[in-house]
């Protein structure tokens, strides 16, 4: 009896879920690392970054020779504002509640919380509450907009930098008026 395409690709998918499970027990036996879904948002990053490849390779694009100082210093700013602002904003909580718990305010319009359980809850909390792993994909698709359009890319990161400087401006204002 001859297996269809679908049934080898289930079969092997099953396998792979198999040897990932068996990975992540012998890597952590406690089971404290979700490592099946940190390895599925990798793969979630490649596929993402392949497709922006792709199509910057069909619209005949390409990356650039270098970039600017000043497309770096305006895309870190605005990644970081940005990051800070979808993982920990008060006004962002709604993004985050599908995959997250509050914990508590964390002071200046920021939020604590925790990722929820579940496989891929669990992993996508993890992404929306951490700057620092959300500030990668930030920075990789203000990189690919610049390879792609540049100009609405350049107009999102200005505002973004401006409004975090701004942020800071507030924080010292404060901060020297409570001194």
């Amino acid at each position: 009896m001859s297996e269809t395409l679908r049934d080898l690709a289930r079969k092997h998918a099953d396998h792979t879920r198999g040897r990932v499970a068996d990975e992540a027990r012998q890597y952590d036996d406690r089971g404290e690392v979700p490592l099946p879904g940190y390895a599925g948002s990798l793969t979630a990053f490649a596929l993402a970054v392949t497709a922006v490849a792709a199509t910057g390779r069909r619209s005949g694009g390409g990356l650039p020779e270098r970039y600017d100082l000043a497309d770096i210093a305006l895309g870190a700013l605005a990644t970081h504002k940005f990051s800070r602002l979808v993982s920990k904003g008060s006004v962002t909580s709604p993004i985050r509640a599908p995959f997250t718990e509050f914990e508590g305010a964390a002071g200046s319009a920021e939020l604590n919380e925790r990722a929820r359980d579940g496989r891929v809850r669990h992993t996508v909390g993890e992404l929306l509450t951490c700057p620092f792993c959300l500030g990668q994909w930030v920075g990789t698709g203000y990189v690919a907009g610049l390879a792609l359009a540049p100009r609405p890319t350049r107009a999102w990161a200005a505002v973004f930098a401006v409004t975090g400087i701004s942020d800071t401006l507030q924080q010292v204002y404060a901060r020297l008026r409570d001194d």
